[in-house]
């Protein structure tokens, strides 16, 4: 997909850079394959907000997703590539030989009418679905699972992709896009090729109300508040907060370690790069 910009007509269309989505369908999707979707506006079952920055954004529906591809042998036929408004890659329809459809992560440079499969010994063709002890060393990979029938995990936003690298026992070495190396179990599963829309980190949205449309309120910075709502409020005059960026309370930039290190050190050859 090429980018697509505007002539300036107005403030927002001289920044505006889109991609340019011709050749996805143009219709509604496949009603058996959606689901409603509420709108919490970031709000728990006590009506608290627990996540801010969050509400209104226009209504969508939820496309199911296939993380599992576990429909082997039976060959499948893409009918056609969509956008999905909750994510940011495209999403394909494909219609098996038995006639059932389903909705998988698009990959790259994969075209309507093209066949794809999943199960084991597949040929190594973009859009095909197989454990990672068949998939050579070298090959991009994406929708991988973590666990043998956990559905894929890793590697499902826009343009990402990882590279296997070899094996060990009964592991595969994968090279994740953040630059860590990490052992998977080789009979998890794994999709043939990079996720579609590589173009994604180039958009430009040229003006604050299509974040609006996504869902997304305006932020405050906190060296515009006063000292009891955020660490960086007060000062005389406009100070740049004083100290190293931290949320309103107190949480330093690189965030929460979340990551149980007892249970994937293991499992983890060399770390992700560290950011700047």
């Amino acid at each position: 997909m090429a980018l697509k910009t505007f002539k300036p007509y107005t403030k927002s269309t001289r920044g505006t850079v889109l991609v340019d989505r011709e050749g996805l369908w143009k219709g509604k999707p496949l009603k058996s394959l959606t689901v409603g979707k509420s709108s919490t506006g970031g709000r728990n079952n006590l009506g608290r907000i627990t996540s801010r920055h969050k509400g209104a954004g226009h209504k969508n529906k939820y496309r199911e997703i296939d993380f599992y591809r576990k429909k082997d042998d039976v060959k499948a036929k893409i009918e056609r590539l969509e956008y999905d408004p909750n994510r940011s890659a495209y999403v394909a329809l494909i219609k098996y030989e038995d006639g059932i459809f389903k909705y998988i992560l698009a990959p790259s440079k994969i075209n309507i009418n093209d066949e794809i499969v999943s199960g084991r010994n597949k040929e190594i063709k973009i859009g095909n679905c197989m454990p990672l002890s068949d998939i050579p060393a070298g090959t991009d990979v994406h929708n991988i699972e973590l666990s043998p029938n956990g559905g894929g995990k890793l590697v499902r936003s826009a343009g990402s992709s990882a590279q296997i690298s070899g094996t060990d026992d009964n592991y595969c070495i994968v090279k994740l896009n953040s630059g860590e190396v990490r052992k998977i179990i080789s009979t998890a599963r794994a999709t043939i090729g990079s996720v579609s829309n590589s173009d994604h980190q180039n958009i430009k949205i040229g003006k604050a109300g299509r974040n609006r449309w996504k869902g997304i309120r305006p932020q405050t910075r906190g060296v515009a508040m006063n000292p009891v709502d955020h660490p960086h409020g007060g000062g005389e005059g406009k100070t740049s907060g004083g100290r190293s960026p931290v949320s309103p309370w107190g949480q330093g930039a690189k965030g929460l370690k979340t990551r149980n290190n007892k249970r994937t050190n293991k499992f983890i050859i060399s770390r992700r790069k560290k950011r700047r």
